[in-house]
């Protein structure tokens, strides 16, 4: 039924509402009481991170006018045409709102409910992302143990089990992310060999790829080399921990395995309608070297924090550095103490272990409060 109007009839005794509130009065910018303007910057995550101004003006710059939804629209077709110019002209690549549905999404177009994927135990894939593989995909995560986060060619060869066997998971699909969830990025040569053993069992190759500009900034070689050229199938591109507001994309690498991701997609809710506002910061972030100045930049400010700590008693550094983070050990009874004021994750409880992470706008003045800071509160 209609809304009826609002009366403020005094013999009603009372007003009528309709129901509407108040209309919306935007609060200008400097009149919001921010409590944390001063705070230091944490080193918890690159997701943590604000939208890098390049990208939010392409934001602002595709906000005019309709635009065909679900992407349908130039802001998409220019950011596949980007994805092609990194990858080769077979790759296609679809937009997405985030990594576990990209990861999830992805792997389901090569991955069927009776098979498994290899990965290693700290895979994002295994160990953040809930339970979704095996909801969404019905699949088996076989995961292997690891010391620097890489799996290798005979880890995989020793769980390429029962091939054939109705009663065990068939092996469908190694996943490697790179680079791994320890920091540690795969060579060139380390991604073709763990291509070849997969191709040889029958197995796709999929790559995460949550913080693939990092990689690509620390091997000092194109996309194109470690992930086309060197056999990989399929792999996620994260937008989120390089500079964008939000938005992530799967990236099919060879012809036909994209044949029915249209409807994975659909069914895997990450269908957006307004999927130029995503699409616009691809665009933005691949034509240019956005990306390569943002995961250059937070490489370095790792390697900034690894030199800086790495002299500190009490403070032992457990990973090589070779993304945008730093692995480090720190007695317990300080740890809480640091969090309270650079919040940051602890990794392994077990052994004390912490991930101090790095991101875009992270300055050289962020890494001397830190380590400062680490140091006072280490040494009394």
């Amino acid at each position: 039924m209609p809304l009826a109007a609002s009366s403020t009839d005094p013999a009603a005794g009372a007003v009528a509402s309709s129901g509407v509130s108040e209309p919306f009065t935007p609060v200008p910018f400097d009149a919001v009481e921010r409590t944390d303007v001063d705070a230091p910057k944490g080193f918890a995550s690159d997701n943590n991170a604000g939208v890098h101004p390049e990208l939010l003006s392409a934001i602002i710059s595709a906000n005019a006018g309709h635009v065909h939804g679900y992407g349908d629209d130039e802001y998409t077709r220019r950011a596949q045409r980007r994805f092609k110019e990194h990858f080769g002209d077979q790759a296609e690549a679809f937009m997405m709102f985030n990594g576990t549905g990209a990861n999830v999404a992805g792997l389901a177009a090569v991955v069927k409910p009776w098979g498994s994927i290899i990965c290693a135990e700290g895979a994002h894939v295994n160990a953040d992302e809930s339970s979704a593989p095996e909801r969404f995909i019905g699949c088996r995560l076989h995961d292997v143990p690891t010391t620097d986060g890489k799996l290798t060619p005979e880890l995989i060869a020793r769980h390429v089990l029962r091939v054939g066997d109705v009663h065990h998971p068939q092996a469908a699909a190694v996943l490697i992310s790179q680079p791994t969830e320890y920091g540690t990025v795969y060579s060139v040569d380390e991604v073709r060999a763990i291509a070849e053993i997969a191709h040889a069992n029958g197995l796709f190759l999929y790559m995460d790829g949550a913080r693939l500009p990092n990689a690509a900034a620390a091997l000092g070689v194109p996309f194109r080399e470690f992930t086309t050229d060197a056999g990989v199938d399929v792999l996620s591109f994260g937008g989120t921990k390089i500079g964008m507001m939000l938005g992530e994309a799967v990236v099919f690498l060879r012809e036909g395995l994209a044949a029915d991701f249209e409807y994975i997609r659909k069914q895997a809710m990450q269908l957006g309608s307004k999927m130029r506002f995503v699409s616009c910061q691809f665009d933005a972030l691949l034509s240019g070297d956005l990306w390569l100045r943002n995961a250059s930049h937070a490489n370095a400010m790792a390697r900034q924090l690894a030199v800086a700590v790495g002299g500190i008693p009490g403070v032992t550094i457990t990973q090589p550095v070779g993304a945008n983070v730093v692995f480090a050990t720190v007695p317990r009874q300080h740890i809480a103490t640091l969090q309270d004021r650079f919040f940051f994750y602890e990794w392994n409880e077990a052994i004390d272990e912490v991930r101090w992470m790095c991101a875009w706008d992270t300055s050289a003045d962020d890494i001397a409060d830190f380590a400062a800071f680490i140091r006072s509160t280490l040494t009394g």
